[in-house]
């Protein structure tokens, strides 16, 4: 199968607390399955010409994929409940269902679902709790994603649902001032979304930056990102993460 999105904990990819060299994706999902229940939905082929960023947003979700459960029910704090009912997010999804539960208690997920199910609530959501839970001044969370389309939505999502609890978010991207990046990411944002290679250029580059103190990492659209020769730069990054 391929991996639509992965969200770890401290332990990077490792099933020892070490962290391990990447694998191809179905030797690191049979490394990484017992771990957490995998949480999918039946995922639609893509065509090779279809676009590589989700059309998933703020006010996106597909009725046919709601369970009918409401987010209370499956552990997020009343102040992100409220923070998704804004969205109008009253019923969680499918894939949120079935993930929430465990990202909550910190277990690392690989989760395969289609566009429109929701997945970004799914990894975020337990993100800002685990910040709202245990507040930090540095950068938490670092997402990773294929393309800077998919990163800009995906940091639109952390920033609509974030807001209610001040949570900062910070867009790393190809095509953007890396000056003006370079100042956002010096405000130590508490999550940043960015894509492999202009992430890799502010940790050579940029004076200050760092990601000793990330808790959660995401891969989004994993799969991808491994297709797509950024193993080398995946490689760099993960060694600038601590293992533990």
């Amino acid at each position: 199968f391929a991996w639509d999105w992965i969200c770890l904990g401290l332990d990077l990819f490792g099933t020892d607390g070490q962290t391990s060299p990447l694998l191809t994706a179905n030797q690191r999902a049979e490394q990484i399955r017992y771990r957490a229940p995998m949480a999918e939905s039946k995922a639609a082929e893509e065509s090779p010409s279809a676009p590589v960023a989700s059309n998933e947003g703020p006010d996106t979700q597909d009725e046919g994929m709601l369970s009918g459960v409401s987010f209370a029910e499956i552990g997020v704090v009343d102040t992100l409940v409220k923070s998704c009912e804004k969205l109008g997010w009253n019923t969680a999804t499918q894939i949120q269902r079935q993930v929430l539960p465990e990202a909550l208690q910190g277990r690392d997920i690989i989760g395969l679902a289609e566009t429109g199910s929701g997945k970004t609530a799914s990894f975020v959501l337990p993100i800002l709790q685990g910040l709202l839970q245990n507040p930090v001044r540095a950068v938490a969370a670092l997402i990773l994603t294929p393309t800077r389309e998919l990163a800009l939505q995906i940091h639109h999502v952390v920033s609509a649902l974030g807001e209610s609890i001040h949570a900062t978010s910070c867009c790393i991207v190809g095509g953007v001032d890396r000056t003006s990046q370079a100042i956002a990411l010096a405000r130590n944002p508490h999550v940043v979304v960015a894509t492999p290679g202009r992430l890799l250029d502010h940790l050579k580059d940029t004076k200050g930056f760092h990601l000793q103190k990330v808790r959660y990492l995401v891969l989004d659209e994993a799969d991808r990102m491994l297709s797509m020769d950024f193993e080398e730069e995946l490689h760099s990054i993960l060694d600038n993460v601590p293992s533990e």
